[in-house]
């Protein structure tokens, strides 16, 4: 009889971890994060420029109902939905604005955020309009600064997520690389091109070490957006858009869909 419940134990045991293999863990997670609340917080990332359908009351904060949380919570249908990213938003933003919604039930949040510190939007202007030379010093500042300046700030805003949300599944989701190496494209020239993304890796290490620290998953996009990057031929990112240049460098519907929900999905 206690062989029996041996046997028992042990195939219970094979069956959890032959489920997390396949992937059907993360399907239990998204079912237990919607069980609670979902907080959406963050970045242009996470409130959808780019993707366009922009939710009318959300102002100039560009909420899209085809961003990844608006896409998220279609599908899972948590107790309730809280979507307070928004365009241009700092960790200081985060941290002043877009906490209200969390409490003891939240069951989920999800965030990108961290970007617009370095300078991200300074960045790609410099590096579109200015020499070589230019575009990869200014990206150096702005290296200098994740390194310096952002692991505290990124402490911050993930040590009163905790605090105010003790039982959620937090999800610090990074950002793409942007651009496919090696091919012909017009733009910017493949120095300028490598530096950005080199920048981008290096932001997301930075990110990535300081959500670890905190117990949090981080969501990794750059395997999604794999063969969608700018010069891809099959871009799931603006390249630079004069008809609607805060647009630029910003995912698409297809990015929200493809690249980022996926993402969020097997993190939930």
């Amino acid at each position: 009889m206690r062989r029996s419940r041996i046997s028992v134990l042990v195939s219970s045991i094979l069956l959890a971890v032959g489920a997390a293999l396949t992937g059907a863990g993360s399907a239990q997670g998204s079912q237990l994060a919607a069980s609670g609340g979902y907080v959406a917080l963050g970045d242009s990332y996470s409130s959808g420029v780019g993707a366009g359908s922009y939710i009318g009351s959300s102002g100039d904060c560009k909420r899209s109902t085809k961003a990844y949380p608006y896409l998220w919570n279609a599908a899972h249908a948590p107790t309730s939905f809280a979507f307070t990213a928004c365009s241009g938003a700092r960790t200081g933003d985060v941290l002043a604005g877009q906490l209200g919604p969390l409490n003891s039930s939240t069951g989920l949040v999800s965030l990108t955020v961290g970007g617009n510190d370095a300078g991200f939007a300074d960045v790609m202007t410099t590096c579109v309009t200015g020499s070589d030379s230019t575009c990869v010093s200014r990206i150096d500042t702005a290296r200098a600064y994740v390194d310096s300046t952002l692991p505290g700030q990124l402490d911050s805003v993930y040590s009163a997520i905790r605090s105010k949300a003790p039982a959620a599944r937090v999800v610090v989701i990074g950002y793409p690389r942007f651009y496919k190496l090696g091919t012909t494209c017009l733009g910017l020239s493949e120095t300028k091109r490598t530096a950005v993304n080199n920048a981008s890796d290096h932001l997301n290490t930075v990110i990535a070490q300081r959500a670890a620290a905190h117990g949090f998953a981080f969501g990794d996009v750059r395997g999604t957006f794999s063969g969608h990057e700018i010069c891809s031929g099959s871009s799931w990112l603006h390249s630079v858009n004069w008809l609607n240049i805060g647009e630029s460098y910003h995912p698409t519907a297809s990015g929200h869909s493809g690249g980022y929900l996926p993402v969020l999905d097997n993190a939930a």
